[in-house]
C-alpha cells in the first residue's frame, strides 16, 4: 500500500506527464534498449521508430498517475497489455530493468525538477504498478494453451488478397499442443518468433498475427499482410520474411493464442441487438473469425458486414466471407473500395450502422482512431464499440 505522501507526489506530477510523457518514454526506450540490447529480441523496433510504443507507454504511465489512489479502473488496460506481454514472453525479471530506466529517463528529461522526493515516490509507485501487471500476467501464463514457444510446421500458404497470405500451421509435437482441444477465442492472435536473415538484422523479431478461423480443420490459421520496406527501414521485416522466405514444410515458433478482443458472449444467442463487423485491409482477419463464431452459434442474428480495402485485389478473404454470409439469412454486406469511393465517414456509418448495434472494429491505428471519432460524433454508446488496432492499443486511448 502506497503512503498518502507518495500518492500525493505522484498525482502532482500529472501536469508534467501530460506535457513531457512522450519525451520521457522515448528517452526511456533509447537508453534501455541501447544498454540492454538483448531486449531487442523482444521489443518491436518498427513501433519504436513510428513512435507508437513510446506513446502507448506514456499513456499508461499517465493513466497510472491519475488513478494512483485506486488502480482498479486500470485493470481493463492492464489485462490488454498483459496479453501482449504474455504472448511476447515478458517475465517478472524484466520489470526491475524497466523500472530502473524509467526513473533514469524521468531524471534526464526533467533535470533539477526531478527532486529526490519525486524519484523516490515514482520508484515506489512503479513497484506497486509492476506488481499488478505481474499478478495479472501470472494468471495468463498459467492459463495459456501451451508454455513458451512451440514449433509448428507450415502446411499451407494461400494468397487471400494481393498483399495477404493465410498461413496454416500444425504443431510439431502434438503431445504439447493438441489443436482439437485448443480453446481458440474468435478475435485472438498468435505471436510468431522469427529471425529474418537480413543484412541489418541481428535479433529475433516477434510479431502478433490475428487468427483467421476458430476451426481446427487442417490446422491453426493466421493472416499476414506484406508491409513493404521503405528506404531500407524494416517496415515489413517479419512480413517480408514470411511472404518471401517461408515455404510449406518450414518450421515457425509460436506462442499460445492471446488477446481480449472477443464477441460479447451474452449477445451471441439473441437477435434484438445487431452485430456490426467493420474492418479495413488486413483488419478483416480477426473479424472473419468473429463472423464464423457468430454463425456457428446463431446464424439468425442480424449481421452488418462492412469491409474496406483499396481495390478489389486488396479485398481479403472474399471466398470465405461469401461462404459464411450465405449461412446468415439476416445479413447486410457493404464493401467500400477507396480507389473509387470516398473512405468510410460518419455519414456512411449513420446510414449503415444501427444505433443500438454491438460494433467490432479492426484495422490500422489511423483507421481505428478515425472510426472511433466518427462514432463519437454519432454518440454511439462507447461500451458497444470494441476494437483491436494493429499496433499498441494504449496509443489510441485518451486518459
Amino acid at each position: 500500500m502506497l503512503s498518502e505522501q507518495t500518492r500525493t507526489i505522484v498525482k502532482a506530477t500529472v501536469p508534467v506527464l501530460e506535457q513531457q510523457g512522450a519525451v520521457i518514454t522515448r528517452c526511456f526506450y533509447k537508453n534501455m534498449l541501447g544498454e540492454h540490447t538483448e531486449l531487442l529480441n523482444i521489443f518491436n523496433r518498427v513501433n519504436q521508430k513510428k513512435g507508437a510504443q513510446p506513446t502507448a507507454l506514456a499513456t499508461t504511465v499517465l493513466a497510472a498517475a491519475k488513478n494512483i489512489d485506486d488502480l482498479t479502473p486500470l485493470l481493463e488496460h492492464v489485462k490488454q497489455i498483459g496479453h501482449k506481454h504474455r504472448a511476447l514472453q515478458i517475465k517478472p525479471e524484466h520489470y526491475p530493468i524497466v523500472g530502473e530506466y524509467l526513473l533514469k529517463a524521468i531524471k534526464e528529461v526533467l533535470g533539477d525538477a526531478a527532486t529526490p522526493e519525486i524519484i523516490n515516490a515514482w520508484g515506489e509507485a512503479y513497484g506497486e504498478i509492476a506488481n499488478v501487471f505481474i499478478s495479472v500476467e501470472k494468471e495468463m501464463y498459467d492459463e495459456a494453451a501451451w508454455k513458451g514457444w512451440e514449433e509448428f510446421t507450415v502446411v499451407d500458404k494461400e494468397l487471400v488478397a494481393d498483399d495477404i497470405y493465410q498461413f496454416t500451421v500444425q504443431p510439431v509435437d502434438s503431445t504439447k499442443v493438441n489443436l482439437k482441444n485448443l480453446p481458440i477465442v474468435a478475435g485472438q492472435y498468435i505471436t510468431v518468433n522469427t529471425h529474418p536473415i537480413r543484412q541489418d538484422n541481428h535479433y529475433d523479431a516477434l510479431r502478433h498475427y490475428s487468427i483467421c478461423s476458430i476451426s481446427d480443420q487442417g490446422g491453426l490459421k493466421f493472416g499476414v499482410k506484406l508491409e513493404s520496406s521503405q528506404n531500407n527501414n524494416p517496415v515489413g521485416l517479419v512480413s517480408e520474411f514470411l511472404h518471401k522466405d517461408v515455404k510449406v514444410g518450414d518450421k515457425l515458433k509460436l506462442s499460445a493464442p492471446a488477446g481480449d478482443f472477443a464477441l460479447n458472449e451474452k449477445l451471441i444467442k439473441q437477435n434484438d441487438i445487431p452485430l456490426v463487423l467493420l474492418s479495413a485491409g488486413v483488419g478483416v482477419t480477426p473479424i472473419l473469425s468473429m463472423l464464423e463464431k457468430q454463425i456457428s452459434v446463431n446464424p439468425e442474428r442480424p449481421i452488418y458486414w462492412i469491409q474496406s480495402a483499396y481495390d478489389d485485389g486488396h479485398l481479403a478473404f472474399k471466398k470465405q466471407v461469401n461462404a459464411l454470409l450465405e449461412k446468415a439469412p439476416n445479413h447486410k454486406k457493404s464493401v467500400v473500395l477507396t480507389n473509387t469511393s470516398k473512405p468510410i465517414d460518419a455519414e456512411f456509418l449513420k446510414a449503415n450502422v444501427p444505433a443500438h448495434a454491438d460494433v467490432y472494429l479492426c484495422g490500422s491505428l489511423g483507421f481505428m482512431q478515425t472510426m472511433i471519432d466518427h462514432f463519437g460524433i454519432l454518440e454511439h454508446k462507447a461500451d458497444m464499440i470494441h476494437y483491436e488496432p494493429f499496433g499498441p492499443k494504449m496509443s489510441t486511448i485518451k486518459v
